[in-house]
């Protein structure tokens, strides 16, 4: 016990002369937001579902230890796991606490990183001065100011890179204390347990030429030369490798980073060759797209509509415009006009889906002669007032064309 207390020590004094992030990634998230809303639910078997109930997408460790697994379709659990609650997810629920998560942890340093809606990186570096506490205990401090205030459970991976703290993160997931710390003492060891599959941004692919040539954990990826990584995969393989090392290759950056692009798609309630019923859930998709477009202050030239069948194979059609939209019952036009183009009343569809890209931000937008002003301030005066409703009575109190609660 001694001898691991000194160990703690020693790495602490290790990584004050080194830049040091935490990785924070929040547990069983969508659960932890269910749980947060309904303490009831704490401590029982719970899994959010997929929209329209489909697939398991988030499940407590009550669940886990009951062998539901990630994917697991609702047909093949309802009849065995009758002591489990399922929830359909909540996407606006876990989005309002995501922010809150990270207002926390904007809260103890100005350099945060939002990963994704659950994970964010943190850089600590010379933090241990601010707070008068080693780096282990200020990734307590973080976790436990997180639980208070947002009711979230959280685990932190300590490290000095990126890909480090994220393999740290994954261990602290095991512990009570939910913090896990590499120092440089340690990287080797945890390499050399690291399996090449666990590493993070290796995908199947990359992961496939790995193992064909020998090379099985993170210690022997990093034990390859530059020059023959360089040739393999590039300067990614290169970065991978010196993170790997514990160089912070990857700086955390609080810069916001806007998508490429919108998607939003959702499984059909049934198989359907309605073209009405069809046109509701696009319409309910457009809405959607059109509202996180504003929110990121931008418009959209490019407008793409899927629809895959009940045999999954796909039809999509793409627009691009002259000039970017963010209003809804104008980008509802074009969608039913490519619509027109793939559907096919003999066909039953089971999914549909609508893509918003090549984004025109509104500060950088140019006019155009050819632009009646007059209509276009109308069209944004309508958005806010759809976007001011929304904010203030709830998601869906707006409704487009032809869109019906069942959609």
């Amino acid at each position: 016990m001694q001898l691991e207390e000194n160990q703690k020590i020693a790495d602490n004094i290790d990584m004050a002369r080194k830049h040091i992030i935490a990785l924070v990634d929040c547990d069983s998230f969508f659960v932890s937001c269910e749980q947060a809303v309904n303490p009831d639910l704490k401590g029982k078997p719970v899994c959010v579902m997929s929209a329209r109930g489909q697939c398991v997408i988030s499940r407590s460790r009550e669940a886990k230890k009951l062998g539901i697994r990630m994917g697991m379709p609702y047909f093949q659990i309802e009849g065995q796991m009758k002591k489990a609650v399922f929830i359909n997810a909540n996407h606006d629920l876990y989005s309002e606490i995501s922010k809150k998560v990270m207002a926390v942890l904007k809260s103890f340093s100005p350099l945060v990183e939002v990963y994704s809606i659950d994970e964010a990186f943190i850089d600590l570096t010379g933090l241990e001065r601010l707070y008068k506490k080693n780096y282990l205990e200020i990734a307590q401090m973080i976790r436990n100011e997180v639980k208070n205030q947002v009711d979230i459970p959280v685990s932190i991976g300590l490290s000095s890179s990126k890909s480090l703290a994220k393999l740290a993160s994954d261990k602290a997931k095991k512990l009570d204390d939910g913090v896990f710390l590499i120092g440089s003492r340690k990287i080797m060891s945890v390499l050399e347990k690291t399996g090449i599959d666990e590493i993070w941004g290796i995908g199947k692919n990359i992961s496939a030429m790995f193992r064909k040539n020998g090379i099985l954990t993170a210690y022997e990826l990093v034990s390859q030369d530059d020059l023959w990584l360089n040739k393999q995969i590039g300067i990614r393989g290169l970065e991978m490798k010196h993170e790997l090392l514990g160089e912070m290759v990857s700086p955390v950056s609080d810069e916001v980073k806007l998508p490429k692009s919108i998607q939003k798609t959702s499984a059909l309630a049934r198989f359907t060759s309605d073209k009405n019923y069809l046109k509701n859930s696009l319409n309910y998709h457009i809405h959607r797209a059109c509202v996180k477009l504003r929110k990121i202050n931008a418009k959209s030239k490019g407008i793409s509509i899927f629809l895959r069948t009940k045999d999954f194979k796909v039809f999509c059609e793409k627009k691009v415009l002259n000039t970017g939209t963010d209003f809804e019952l104008e980008i509802s036009d074009i969608v039913f006009e490519l619509l027109d183009k793939i559907y096919n009343p003999n066909i039953l569809y089971r999914s549909t889906g609508v893509i918003l890209d090549t984004f025109v931000f509104n500060d950088e937008a140019q006019m155009s002669l050819f632009i009646d002003n007059e209509t276009e301030l109308k069209k944004e005066k309508l958005s806010q007032c759809f976007d001011k409703l929304e904010k203030k009575f709830g998601k869906d109190i707006i409704q487009t064309g032809f869109i019906k609660k069942d959609v």
